[in-house]
């Protein structure tokens, strides 16, 4: 566990308690007789720290030479974690009211990212970690893009406030969402051609 693999568990620890503080007034409001006015700021630095921790374990793995297998499994599994996680949060906001993401680019996304599982997992059994590839680095830029605006849509209903604005930028989540799902659908047509390569060569 050295440092950069300890600050990629910051970010998987943080995920299920965006998830818990995000949906606990949806689900018990009961619990929330003073309001949920206080859950908008506490959301917001959980979700930037987790994406502070996601550049700085990268930058210590390379700076301190922390690179490791593990870590290369670790920190695309926190990624994924994170962004499942925040996206569902947005789903599930559709029980209450309008949902800000669609249900079915939220499938594709889940099964993208089952799919790439399965071929990190191919790539262990020839003793290979395959490590984040550019492709799924520009899918998690998208991917933070669109949480950003859906948690500012999120923000902005809780707060009640600019709410002139709000079908404007659940707009920008939407289209944010399906740029951010052709490019992971994309990357996992990149990772495959790699995984083929890797398969053919050990082939021979």
């Amino acid at each position: 566990m050295n440092l950069a693999n300890k600050l990629t568990f910051i970010r998987i620890i943080l995920a299920p308690v965006f998830l818990v503080i995000y949906l606990l007034p949806r689900f018990f409001p009961s619990l929330f007789v003073n309001g949920t006015l206080w859950t908008v700021p506490v959301l917001w630095v959980i979700f930037i720290v987790s994406e502070i921790t996601d550049y700085f374990d990268g930058l210590a793995a390379r700076k301190l030479n922390l690179t490791s297998d593990f870590g290369k499994l670790l920190d695309p599994f926190a990624d994924t974690l994170t962004q499942i996680t925040l996206f569902l949060c947005f789903i599930i906001d559709g029980i209450f009211s309008a949902s800000i993401l669609p249900v079915l680019l939220f499938l594709l996304v889940v099964y993208r990212e089952f799919a790439i599982l399965f071929l990190r997992n191919m790539m262990l059994k020839k003793g290979l970690a395959m490590g984040a590839q550019m492709s799924g680095k520009v899918k998690t830029v998208a991917y933070i893009t669109t949480a950003s605006i859906a948690l500012l849509t999120a923000s902005l209903e809780r707060l009640k406030i600019f709410e002139f604005i709000l079908p404007y930028v659940k707009i920008g989540a939407l289209i944010a969402f399906t740029i951010s799902v052709i490019i992971s659908i994309v990357s996992f047509f990149d990772y495959l051609i790699i995984y083929k390569k890797t398969a053919d060569i050990k082939a021979q």
